[in-house]
């Protein structure tokens, strides 16, 4: 039997992190890092992890400020002689940027997996943003693991919205909307978005008058500037639905999104961002693929 693996939490959600520790069963290992004067990094790893399998929570939301500290953790738990080495991030960062779209451009999604998979063994995230990238084992060169928020949504959906209509905010969200819609026994129709820019979105909602006294439930895997829910719920208003509900996997909420959404629908997210919207638990099914792991071998 695998001796109980090390856990650390490192520079991410203190909840997620400790229901992780819990689901994994796992001890937690001391660090002890800081600042120099100059901004370099200084880490030390104070727990023993010689023969030892080692599970590394690091959330990479923000991951210009994270990377190279993790990087610094792995490669000293490495020549200390851990065994192996998992990596649970919620968010997995770098994944937007999977095309040249202009000349010169850097495809970030490719040497960011190659960064990554010489550092760790086994990586556990959620949702990812796949688009012409259709699975990480095109870019990663370790053994990885999805987890689907859509059972997770689909159950809270069952306990307290099973009068939901689901909407998706585009064609190409139709096959993860469907997924939900399928598992929630919900029925499900999807806009027609054309994007401009960033900030710049026309959203065509369809004919939905069929489906009166249901909730319209937006579902997104990534609210960022929360624009194209924001353009759905103003055609929305006048449907004489209900109040409708908006769930993201991944409630990044920049600027003034999480407001200005919230005045107009209710707003939850799942756990893989820290923030007020989390009302969906992640952590047994992040952990459920580390147990295995550390198991098989």
């Amino acid at each position: 039997m695998p001796s109980t693996p090390l856990f650390f939490n490192f520079n991410s959600d203190p909840a997620l992190g400790k229901a992780l520790l819990l689901s994994l069963g796992a001890e937690a290992g001391e660090l002890n890092q800081r600042k120099f004067p100059d901004r370099e990094t200084y880490l030390r790893i104070d727990t023993p992890c010689d023969g030892r399998d080692v599970v590394v929570f690091c959330n990479l939301f923000d991951p210009d400020e994270r990377i190279l500290p993790l990087i610094f953790l792995c490669e000293t738990l490495r020549d200390l002689g851990a065994r192996r080495i998992a990596l649970i991030t919620p968010y997995l960062c770098y994944m937007r940027q999977d095309k040249r779209f202009q000349p010169g451009e850097c495809v970030n999604a490719i040497p960011f997996a190659k960064l990554l998979s010489a550092y760790v063994d086994f990586l556990v995230t959620m949702d990812p943003h796949l688009h012409r990238i259709h699975s990480l084992d095109e870019v990663y060169r370790i053994p990885t693991q999805v987890v689907e928020a859509a059972p997770l949504i689909a159950e809270w959906l069952k306990q307290h919205r099973p009068e939901a209509l689901l909407i998706g905010p585009d064609s190409e969200s139709e096959q993860w909307v469907s997924r939900v819609a399928e598992l929630a026994g919900c029925p499900y129709v999807v806009l027609e978005k054309t994007r401009f820019g960033d900030r710049n979105v026309e959203v065509t909602v369809p004919e939905i008058e069929r489906w009166q006294g249901m909730t319209p439930v937006l579902l997104d895997d990534i609210i960022s500037s929360g624009h194209t829910m924001l353009a759905a719920l103003s055609h929305l208003r006048h449907q004489g639905l209900k109040r409708p509900l908006c769930i993201g996997v991944h409630g990044i909420f920049a600027d003034n999104a999480y407001a200005e959404l919230s005045a107009a629908a209710d707003v939850i997210t799942t756990e893989t961002l820290p923030h007020p919207s989390n009302s969906i638990a992640i952590a047994d099914a992040l952990a459920a693929p580390v147990n295995a792991w550390i198991h098989a071998n």
